[in-house]
């Protein structure tokens, strides 16, 4: 660079203009810069990799396979746990319901173990009932779009530890805070059991996307309830469905779960902060907005303990997909499916090393499926993602394919595009 402007120098000195300046480069690409012109993401809750496909998956635990066509060409769990050599706990609705493990940063660091992934038994917060397998029957129709559409087997949570911090990369793509540290000072910050309120500053992805005329939405389930709620200062009644029985998590909306309630920029805005009906309306009438994040209320997240059901998470999945797949834009709708994280429950991939972005510790896979016209069609990718990948993707595909918008990981992770048939897509969504 230095040279450059020395023989600027030097050329104006002798008479000669300089040349003009290179104008910015143009736009990859207006609109979409694929044919996907709709995204919904579905995000559930606290389970890993192994404990839902740890069994589904058929090669040898270590045998890192390079094929990515079904179960042949992703690692089986481990038959034994690595510490005592116990078979895996089943974990059924009953199971699911009864128990669930620490899940903080301080607990997963010790169970990961540097990578050695070998003390969820053995730590001092560990539990034999980390070690887990799920009945497969509960979760067939995951295995279904497994088998039909893309599963991801290197998808990471962003950092070890709670809820909370690992959701906060869909809208910043980068640290914010530690585990469940704080709630957002939103509509039903009163019924939480997350007392300590606070709000950060952007931008989010949303942000980027209403600067840029794109549209998108929160839907979370029971919000308009929990918003008439709030109005009165009092916490709306559980769902008679709800076994846990009482107006907080998990049987009514906790601004916690969405992460851009954080931020003043659209919290608690009609135009973003939508009940869950507003979905299904939407999607029924082909009116979806570019980008769509769909959240259930917590007893429908699969999370474990408090009387939550995995059969009632699948349920509200299924029907999610269901909707979008016989909506009117259904062939411009691209589905991703992926757990917040792993919920203190064993996987045995080690996670990549610390961020360069944040310094931050990955935590361990949790599932993650692309489903629709646009997914490759029964392939398991290895391309190692976590979520601040949707939000490269989110970049590259609304937002002119310049990435790296926000400053955060959204510059170092890989993209969606090893998920993706470029066949269907008509552009090539790329992996880095």
């Amino acid at each position: 660079m230095a040279r450059a402007v020395a023989a600027a120098i030097v050329i104006s000195a002798c008479g000669t203009k300089p040349a003009p300046p290179v104008p910015p480069a143009p736009p990859a690409c207006t609109g979409t810069c694929s044919a996907i012109e709709h995204l919904v993401l579905v995000v559930q809750e606290n389970h890993s990799f192994d404990v839902y496909f740890g069994g589904w998956c058929t090669a040898a635990p270590g045998s890192n396979p390079t094929c990515t066509s079904g179960p042949s060409c992703c690692e089986a769990m481990p038959a034994t746990d690595p510490a005592r050599g116990l078979a895996p706990a089943t974990l059924d609705d009953a199971a699911n319901a009864a128990y669930s493990p620490d899940h903080t940063q301080a607990c997963e660091l010790s169970e990961m173990d540097d990578g050695k992934m070998d003390k969820y038994v053995t730590a001092s917060c560990g539990d034999p009932r980390n070690f887990a397998r799920v009945v497969p029957a509960l979760i067939q129709p995951y295995r279904d779009w497994a088998a039909q559409y893309a599963l991801a087997d290197r998808w990471f949570q962003p950092i070890a530890g709670e809820t909370v911090s690992n959701d906060m990369y869909f809208a910043r793509a980068q640290f914010v805070f530690l585990d469940n540290a704080y709630n957002a000072p939103a509509v039903g910050a009163q019924c939480s059991e997350i007392v300590n309120k606070r709000s950060f500053t952007g931008p989010t992805i949303g942000d980027l996307l209403t600067q840029a005329g794109q549209s998108w939405a929160s839907y979370g389930e029971g919000y308009a309830t929990m918003a008439a709620a709030t109005a009165q200062a009092t916490c709306p009644a559980a769902p008679a469905d709800c076994a846990f029985g009482i107006g907080t998590y998990p049987c009514t909306f906790d601004p916690s779960d969405v992460p851009f309630e954080y931020y003043a920029s659209s919290r608690d805005d009609p135009a973003h902060m939508k009940d869950l009906a507003d979905f299904d309306k939407a999607a029924a009438q082909g009116t979806l907005p570019a980008v769509s994040y769909v959240k259930a209320l917590g007893y429908h997240t699969e999370h474990p303990a408090a009387g939550i059901r995995i059969s009632d998470g699948v349920a509200f999945v299924t029907r999610i997909v269901g909707e979008v797949l016989a909506s009117p834009q259904a062939a411009s709708t691209l589905v991703l499916f992926t757990y917040d994280e792993s919920g203190g429950y064993f996987d045995h991939l080690a996670p990549p090393a610390l961020s360069d972005v944040d310094l931050r510790p990955y935590g361990p896979r949790v599932p993650t499926l692309a489903i629709g016209r646009f997914a490759r069609k029964g392939v398991v990718s290895h391309m190692v993602m976590e979520h601040s990948s949707i939000v490269k993707f989110v970049e590259w595909n609304w937002l002119s394919g310049r990435t790296g918008q926000l400053g955060g990981r959204d510059a170092e992770v890989h993209n969606i595009g090893s998920l993706l048939d470029p066949a269907e897509t008509g552009a090539s969504v790329p992996e880095d």
